[in-house]
């Protein structure tokens, strides 16, 4: 198996994603694709020790920026490292791609390079967030800010096969995201989602749940609009790094803290790997026809690496095919629409690899 890395991505670029990719290869025992400028990442590779790992650089001289618009920025760079890494997984030289790069330009290039999967109008994002059973699947994360609610009802049959396939759930439970339990709750998109999902056969949906069912896992499967995805994510982000400060200072403050908390060393450690986003390492961009994982803009190296290991786990359980398999039939009369992020500038040219 050998995983494609976009090895300028990222906030901190190939400092961080050449070596990351390289431990996730040894790791996770993948071949590994590093696309990018070649002069740079041979400049990294040089300080890396790549002993056992089998390592191929591609060329790709252009980088699109995270400021970049989208669809443009693919228009006028074909040959920048995201749809690069996306072509090498569509021709057949790589089986998934992982990016810490413009997580649109990643949905734009996937959606042009690699196509949707039958019976998918929308892709979501779906990663987990830290709850006190172990860790809640949530989607959207970001991919598509103004869904239309049967695509919810996509995103939750999408999560059902990632919980099955990836966590080994069995009949895994499904919750809608509200301001209240009671079917009543929730705006005008909330109330017309709701009776969706209840009437989707063999979906094993709980209703709605509220934003602290979350952590304390009280679904195994949460779904959202990518905005309200997205911003749930950034809130969870921002207190588990204020729970890890506020106890560093706490049990710093006094020699006797400082002394108690030795004993409890191990027991600190535990808590911040579960609320540690590194940990995660990516997120996969369900509903595209192949294996993308986006990773967060500001990943370390742990992260890198723990995002190849998720699109190996990903490519494994055939992730296109479980969900090719989930929404195989009529589709309720529902047309195939454009995704807002590629339709302005990407939507006359549909054809699949046409980038």
């Amino acid at each position: 198996m050998r995983i494609a890395v976009d090895a300028i991505g990222g906030d901190q670029g190939p400092a961080v994603v050449v070596p990351g990719a390289v431990d996730g290869a040894r790791m996770f025992n993948v071949a590994l694709c590093l696309v990018g400028p070649e002069a740079v990442i041979r400049h990294h590779l040089s300080s890396v020790d790549t002993a056992g790992v089998d390592v191929h650089v591609v060329d790709a001289p252009d980088a699109i920026e995270m400021d970049e618009h989208p669809a443009q920025a693919i228009r006028r760079k074909p040959r920048a490292s995201i749809p690069v890494a996306l072509r090498e997984v569509q021709e057949g030289r790589a089986n998934g791609v992982v990016s810490a790069g413009n997580s649109g330009a990643v949905m734009a290039a996937a959606l042009l390079v690699l196509g949707r999967i039958a019976g998918i109008d929308r892709p979501a994002i779906g990663s987990f967030l830290p709850s006190v059973r172990s860790r809640t699947l949530v989607l959207d994360l970001g991919a598509v800010t103004d869904p239309k609610p049967h695509h919810l009802v996509q995103f939750a049959l999408m999560g059902r096969v990632y919980a099955e396939r990836i966590l080994d759930l069995s009949n895994p439970t499904v919750g809608l995201l509200s301001n209240g339990e009671e079917p009543t709750k929730g705006n005008q998109f909330v109330q017309e989602v709701y009776p969706l999902l209840a009437g989707v056969d063999g979906l094993n949906f709980k209703g709605n749940v509220e934003g602290k069912d979350v952590p304390l896992g009280t679904v195994d499967i949460v779904v959202t609009d990518g905005f309200t995805g997205n911003v749930a994510l950034k809130v969870a982000e921002g207190i588990a790094t204020m729970m890890t400060d506020l106890l560093r200072s706490e049990l710093t403050a006094t020699l006797p803290r400082k002394l108690a908390s030795l004993m409890l060393r191990p027991a600190f450690r535990t808590v911040r790997a579960r609320l540690d986003y590194s940990e995660i390492g990516g997120a996969p961009l369900l509903g595209v026809d192949g294996t993308v994982v986006i990773a967060h803009g500001r990943s370390d190296v742990k992260a890198i690496m723990n995002a190849v290991g998720v699109a190996r786990r990903s490519v494994e359980a055939d992730l296109p095919g479980g969900i090719r398999e989930a929404v195989a039939g009529p589709r309720g009369g529902k047309e195939v629409e454009e995704s807002p992020v590629v339709s302005q500038e990407i939507a006359p040219d549909r054809r699949r690899g046409a980038v």
